[in-house]
């Protein structure tokens, strides 16, 4: 088994647009969490704060710079990851096509160190 880390990139303005479609989108993200854990396959899941919370860290010529938000301005942002535990890249692959944030934003799939 190898360990690989689905990372959920969003649109600022994408997404549902309305009440009952953030309603049903919550629920997908329900059912998809709740199959990764009765699959056996989840290590971890955490979304994030979003960019405007975030605090960016550098140390340059031993100096450290803190600076406020991230480090790159893109038009996506990191939401969150999942941790799973699968058999090989594909079945990684097949879980971050089943994400409902695939739908509307991007999930990279990287293996952990050592794996994959």
């Amino acid at each position: 088994m190898s360990k690989y880390v689905l990372l959920y990139y969003l649109q600022p303005d994408g997404g549902p647009a309305t009440p009952e479609e953030w309603q049903t989108e919550q629920a997908a993200w329900q059912r998809y969490a709740k199959d990764l854990t009765e699959s056996g396959v989840l290590v971890a899941n955490e979304g994030l704060a979003g960019t405007d919370s975030a605090t960016s860290v550098r140390t340059r010529d031993g100096q450290t710079q803190i600076t406020d938000g991230p480090f790159a301005e893109t038009k996506e942002y990191l939401a969150g990851i999942f941790v799973i535990e699968v058999p090989d890249l594909d079945a990684a692959l097949e879980w971050a096509a089943r994400m409902p944030g695939s739908r509307y934003g991007t999930v990279e799939v990287r293996p952990t160190w050592g794996q994959g």
